[in-house]
C-alpha cells in the first residue's frame, strides 16, 4: 500500500506541476501534461523504479488502477466533448464538418499507410494500423484546449469539435472494417447501442426531472453508468470503451449539455483525477478549411486542431499490439508520433495562430462597442 500511496502522490504532484507551467509559460493545461508527462515517463521512470522500488515498468503506468483512472478520464472528456456539440449548430454546419472531418481522415490515412508500406517497408496489415492510428483527432485534447479558451461555447469552436467528430468517425469505421471481425458479438453491440442512443434523449431530461437536484450527484452517477455500460459492452464485443462515449455525448448535447452545473461536475471529476502525420493531415484540411471562408489566423488554427491526434490514435495502436498485427518497435514509433501530434500542432496553434478576434471575451466586447457607436435615431415630433 506505501508503494501505492507514494506513487499516487507522484502522479498528483506531476499533474500540479504540469498545471504551474501551464500557468507559468501560458500554454494549455492539457499540452503540459502531455510533455510532463512523457518526460517523466522517459527520464526518471527508471530511476524512480530502482529508489522506490515501483512496479516494473517506469511510473508504474501499467497497474490495474492506473490503467482504469486513464480510461475512465478519456471516457468522460470523449462524452463531454460530444456534449459540448450543439444539435442546432451541428445541423447548420453538418456539410463543412463532414467536408473538413472527412479530408482530416483521409489525408493521414492513405498517405501515413503509403509512407509505412513504401518508404519504411513495413508489411501491409501494420502499414494500414499506422494509417488508421495517425488519421485521428484527439477529441479529448481538442475540448480541453477549447474549454481552457472558451472556444466551446462559439460556433468557431463548436465547428471544430464536430468536424473531429467525423474525422474520429472515419477512424472507427476503418478500424473495424479492416482489423475486426463482425461477429455475434459484433451484432449485439450495434442492436444494443442504436436502442440505447435512441432511448437516451428521451429517458434522461425525464428521469433528472423526477429524481435529479440532490445532493447524491445522482445524475453523474447515472451518465457514469450508461457510460461504462456501455465501454463494458463495447470491450466485449472486441472493441474499445471510449467509442460509445462520444455518441451519448452527442444525442444528450441537447439536454445534459445545458445543464452547465452537471457539466462543470464532470469536468471536475475528470480532470482533478487525470487527464509525418501533420503534413499529410494540413495539406488535406486546409484547402477544406478555406473552402469555408476560415481565412488568416482563424484557418491555420482549424487546421492546426484537426492535426491534433491522442485517444483514438493509442487505442488503435494498443488494438494493434494487443491482436499481434504491429511489433512492440512499431507500437513505440506509432504512439510517439501520435503524442508528438498532440504537442507541436497544439503549441504552434496557440502561440502564432491564436484568432483572438473570435474568443467570447473579445466578441462581446466588439458587440458592446458597436452598440456605443450606433447613433441614437432622432425622436419625432
Amino acid at each position: 500500500m506505501t508503494n501505492t500511496w507514494a506513487l499516487c502522490a507522484l502522479w498528483v504532484g506531476l499533474a500540479l506541476a504540469a498545471t504551474l507551467l501551464a500557468i507559468w509559460f501560458r500554454i494549455s493545461t492539457a499540452l503540459s501534461e502531455i510533455v510532463v508527462g512523457t518526460v517523466a515517463q522517459l527520464v526518471i521512470g527508471v530511476f524512480l523504479t530502482r529508489l522506490f522500488g515501483f512496479a516494473q515498468g517506469g511510473l508504474a503506468g501499467n497497474t490495474q488502477w492506473i490503467t482504469f483512472l486513464a480510461g475512465t478520464g478519456a471516457i468522460v472528456l470523449t462524452f463531454l466533448a460530444g456534449a459540448e456539440l450543439d444539435p442546432v449548430i451541428f445541423k447548420t454546419k453538418w456539410r463543412e464538418a463532414s467536408v473538413i472531418g472527412l479530408a482530416g481522415f483521409f489525408g493521414p490515412f492513405l498517405g501515413c499507410t503509403a509512407v509505412a508500406h513504401y518508404v519504411l517497408h513495413w508489411a501491409i496489415m501494420p502499414s494500414w494500423l499506422c494509417g488508421v492510428a495517425l488519421s485521428t483527432t484527439s477529441v479529448a485534447v481538442v475540448y480541453a484546449v477549447m474549454l481552457e479558451l472558451g472556444f466551446n461555447v462559439t460556433e468557431y469552436g463548436k465547428a471544430i469539435l464536430a468536424a473531429c467528430f467525423i474525422n474520429d468517425l472515419g477512424t472507427v469505421i476503418a478500424l473495424g472494417l479492416i482489423f475486426s471481425p463482425f461477429t455475434i458479438k459484433t451484432l449485439i453491440f450495434v442492436v444494443v447501442s442504436i436502442v440505447v442512443f435512441v432511448v437516451l434523449p428521451f429517458l434522461t431530461p425525464r428521469f433528472f426531472k423526477k429524481y435529479g437536484g440532490r445532493v447524491s450527484e445522482l445524475e453523474a452517477k447515472y451518465l457514469l453508468f450508461f457510460l461504462f455500460a456501455m465501454g463494458g459492452l463495447a470491450v466485449w464485443a472486441g472493441s474499445e470503451a471510449v467509442l460509445p462515449a462520444y455518441m451519448i455525448g452527442m444525442v444528450l448535447a441537447g439536454t445534459v449539455g445545458k445543464d452547465h452545473s452537471l457539466i462543470r461536475r464532470l469536468r471536475t471529476l475528470t480532470f482533478g483525477l487525470l487527464t509525418p502525420k501533420s503534413l499529410f493531415k494540413a495539406v488535406a484540411v486546409y484547402p477544406a478549411v478555406r473552402a469555408y471562408k476560415y481565412d488568416g489566423k482563424a484557418g491555420a488554427y482549424y487546421t492546426l486542431m484537426m492535426s491534433t491526434g491522442l485517444t483514438f490514435g493509442t487505442i488503435s495502436a494498443l488494438f494493434g499490439l494487443n491482436h499481434q498485427i504491429i511489433t512492440q518497435a512499431q507500437y513505440s514509433y506509432i504512439v510517439g508520433a501520435v503524442i508528438a501530434s498532440a504537442v507541436i500542432p497544439t503549441m504552434i496553434a496557440n502561440s502564432f495562430f491564436l484568432p483572438r478576434h473570435l474568443l467570447p471575451r473579445h466578441q462581446a466586447a466588439n458587440k458592446a462597442a458597436k452598440e456605443v457607436m450606433r447613433p441614437v435615431p432622432e425622436e419625432e415630433g
